[in-house]
Order: C-alpha cells, then sequence, then structure tokens
C-alpha cells in the first residue's frame, strides 16, 4: 500500500516561519555586501582623486631661515673683521720689533765705536802720562841731590816714592839722603812695600 506523507497544519506553519526567517537573512546579507561593495567603490575612487600619502621616512634637516641665514653671515664678517685687527696688530709689533732691533744695533754699533775711542785716548793719555813721568823723572836725576831734596821734601811720601822708585838707585839714594830722617823712612816703607808684591825669582 503506498504511504502519501501529508504534513500537519502546525508543521506547515513551521516551514512557512523557517522561509520568511532565511529570505530575511538572505535580504540582510544581501544588503550588507552592497553597501561593503559600494564603500569599496567609494574607496577606489577617492583614491583615484586623492593620491595617497606618502610613508614617512627620516627627516631632512631644517634649512635656515632668512634671519638666521642673516645671523650667521654678521657672525662669519666679525671674526673676519677681527682676524683682520689682529694680523693688523701683529704686524704692527712686528714693525716696531724690527725699528728696535734696528735702534739697538745702531746704538751698540755707536757704543763700540765710542769705547775705542775711549780706548785710543786713554792710551794717548797714558803715553802721555808716561812720557811725562819719564821727563820729570829724568829732570829731578840730572839735578843736584842738595837742590832736588827739598822739592822731594815737600812731597808726600806716596808721591815721592812713586819718582824715587823710577830714578836709577844712585841719585834716588843721594836724594834721600838729604831728607829729614822720619820723611825718608816713610818713602822707604812705601817702596819696600811696593817691592815685596814683585815675585822673587824661582818662587
Amino acid at each position: 500500500a503506498q504511504v502519501i506523507f501529508q504534513p500537519s497544519p502546525a508543521a506547515g506553519a513551521l516551514l512557512v516561519v523557517a522561509l520568511i526567517l532565511a529570505a530575511s537573512a538572505a535580504v540582510r546579507v544581501a544588503s550588507g555586501t552592497g553597501a561593503a561593495i559600494a564603500r569599496e567603490i567609494e574607496t577606489l575612487r577617492d583614491a583615484a582623486v586623492e593620491p595617497p600619502m606618502p610613508a614617512p621616512g627620516p627627516a631632512s634637516p631644517a634649512l635656515p631661515t632668512d634671519v638666521e641665514f642673516d645671523r650667521i653671515v654678521l657672525s662669519l664678517k666679525a671674526r673676519e673683521q677681527a682676524l683682520a685687527q689682529r694680523e693688523a696688530a701683529l704686524e704692527t709689533r712686528l714693525a716696531a720689533l724690527a725699528l728696535a732691533e734696528t735702534e739697538i744695533a745702531e746704538n751698540l754699533a755707536r757704543l763700540e765705536r765710542a769705547e775705542a775711542e775711549l780706548r785710543a785716548t786713554i792710551a794717548l793719555a797714558d803715553a802721555a802720562a808716561e812720557t811725562d813721568l819719564a821727563r820729570l823723572t829724568a829732570v829731578y836725576e840730572n839735578m843736584k841731590p842738595q837742590e832736588a831734596a827739598p822739592v822731594f821734601a815737600a812731597m808726600t811720601p806716596a808721591f815721592a816714592a812713586g819718582f824715587l822708585g823710577r830714578m836709577r838707585a844712585d841719585a834716588a839714594a843721594a836724594i834721600m839722603a838729604g831728607l829729614d830722617p822720619e820723611k825718608a823712612y816713610s818713602i822707604s816703607v812705601i817702596l819696600a812695600g811696593r817691592n815685596a808684591e814683585v815675585p822673587v825669582s824661582g818662587e
């Protein structure tokens, strides 16, 4: 016997409700997909109109502003002027040193010339004095002892000893004989002291 399935009225109602829910879900899914597609189309259109911003890379050095550039230029000019002033001062000091060296050299040359002239003058004076002493000593030697003795008696012992030491021994002895014993003793002490400083042969 053939069995024919016939749904009950309750089962038919449940099937209708299930179909309605499925249709509603399909409509929601369809509407959501359409909105997503619409949003994607809108995004693509905006990207075509406005190019995407580049990804941030390493920051490039900031260029100086006009004010900063002017400040740098002024600073460099100030340093250049300061260096120029220092160079000028150095050149002035070098010139002053060169002038001072020249003056010192000239002064030294003048001093050397003056020293040479002074030595020559002293030599001439010594020679003249020696000549005068030699002449005066010769005069005393040629005087008679009784005439020369009063002259030596008027001299100081040191001055008289200077002449007597230059005279011949016989002439000096004759003059000493005519002097006062105390005067002659003083002159003898001075002459002995001078001779004592003379080195003895063999010592």
